[in-house]
């Protein structure tokens, strides 16, 4: 089983890590009484080489807008970052008028980097208002977590997140109001974002014929998964759940754009449909079928090197006195050949 929480994942690897080389620059219920004014613009943008789904999502009326789970490009044969697909996000917010208020995170993705400090630099440079970057409080745990396997300095963490929402926390996006929802299991900080009658639910569940997430990062937890996922099936029905990944089955449809990609369903939808938790589902068939699923599954492409960007929000890594900067990867080998390399010298 693919869990590296457990204490099997990080000693196969002998905790030991290798830098490679240097990364290279480039341009149950839940309470909903709360401000619904009017229907939020959302600006889905899928960025297909991670499968990500990434919102703008503005107030109609002021032009306040948040950017949710934005991605930076990283090509991990030439460990090279670019900034394309966060370059067309700012394009984006730029051509619909939008003053970006915050940038937001569910959770610290295990996928994809973060192109959060990138938006905001880039947002100040074009003399816009310096928008805050925001995630659950609980990524804390998950910085504390992965810091020391990593070699990642406190220093490189403090503040890199302007504001840590507490459960259930209310903000607003111009006249529209917005609420924190804490949706654990596939990892523990995970939150999603109600925006009107919106839900942008991150990894918390995904489309009806895709399913669910994984749950076995550490702190996460297929319970915790399921019932996070009960908490979206209880909002009305015709609310819409926006997903942060989609994965389309041969057998889905295309739309009039020839595409299968779709951001959202609605919760009658899922409640329907998914294929792994909907209204049927009960909590041990859920668990056993998610911890079965998850011991088959590989480690992401980019998991160490998403981890790491991700805890620091985006940061670049503390640079060397040469100037380099690295991102770290754990070596692996069979216990023999760990025991001969690590063996006394002749």
């Amino acid at each position: 089983m693919y869990n590296f929480s457990a204490p099997s994942l990080f000693l196969s690897l002998t905790n030991v890590l290798v830098v490679f080389n240097p990364l290279l620059l480039s341009s149950k219920t839940v309470n909903v009484n709360y401000k619904i004014t009017m229907k939020p613009d959302v600006f889905p943008r899928f960025e297909p080489v991670t499968a990500t789904w990434q919102y703008v999502v503005a107030d109609p009326e002021t032009r306040d807008a948040v950017i949710i789970d934005s991605v930076l490009d990283f090509n991990p044969a030439s460990n090279q970052i670019s900034t394309e697909t966060a370059d067309r996000l700012l394009s984006l917010v730029s051509e619909n008028n939008l003053t970006v208020t915050r940038i937001l995170e569910t959770h610290a993705h295990a996928d994809h980097l973060t192109a959060s400090t990138y938006l905001q630099q880039q947002l100040v440079n074009q003399g816009k208002p310096r928008p805050d970057i925001g995630i659950g409080a609980r990524i804390t745990q998950v910085q504390s977590t992965f810091a020391p396997r990593y070699g990642i300095e406190d220093s490189e963490l403090s503040n890199v997140f302007d504001k840590l929402f507490q459960d259930n926390e209310e903000f607003t996006l111009g006249n529209l109001g917005a609420k924190v929802l804490h949706l654990p299991g596939h990892t523990p900080d995970h939150v999603g974002y109600l925006i009107g009658e919106n839900v942008f639910t991150g990894d918390s569940i995904f489309n009806p014929d895709v399913g669910s997430a994984r749950a076995d990062f550490p702190g996460g937890s297929a319970v915790a998964l399921y019932n996070s996922a009960r908490t979206l099936l209880d909002f009305p029905g015709h609310y819409r759940l926006y997903v942060g990944h989609d994965y389309p089955p041969e057998t889905r449809a295309e739309n009039e754009a020839g595409e299968k990609y779709k951001p959202y369903t609605t919760v009658k939808e899922q409640r329907e449909d998914n294929k792994h938790v909907n209204t049927g589902t009960i909590e041990e068939e859920f668990m056993k079928f998610r911890l079965e699923r998850d011991s088959m599954l590989g480690e992401p492409r980019l998991l160490h090197q998403s981890l790491q960007w991700n805890i620091r929000a985006g940061r670049l890594p503390k640079a060397t006195a040469a100037g380099d900067m690295f991102l770290h990867l754990p070596i692996k080998a069979s216990k023999q050949l760990m025991s001969i390399m690590q063996g006394a010298k002749l």
